[in-house]
């Protein structure tokens, strides 16, 4: 497993009222929903950058009003031209 070292100002920490520890899990979570509704990673990879199980990304997804399908209309017609 790679390990990152971020620097960031302390005063980050009392803006956002969190410890470093939960900050950081917090920015995962937000990298991987934001990057899952630009559809860049798949739902599976991005539980798994989010640190948490696929019911658990979901709840995110949803806490956010992100989309849990991720179809665009194109794709969506060619289903069900094939239905």
């Amino acid at each position: 497993m790679t390990t990152m070292t971020i620097t960031l100002p302390d005063t980050v920490f009392s803006a956002v009222r969190r410890a470093p520890a939960e900050f950081i899990q917090e920015m995962r979570i937000e990298a991987a929903t934001q990057w899952y509704a630009q559809q860049r990673i798949s739902q599976e990879k991005a539980a798994e950058i989010a640190g948490l199980g696929r019911a658990e990304f979901i709840d995110a997804l949803s806490l956010r009003r992100i989309p849990l399908v991720q179809v665009d209309l194109n794709e969506l017609m060619d289903e069900v031209r094939r239905a």
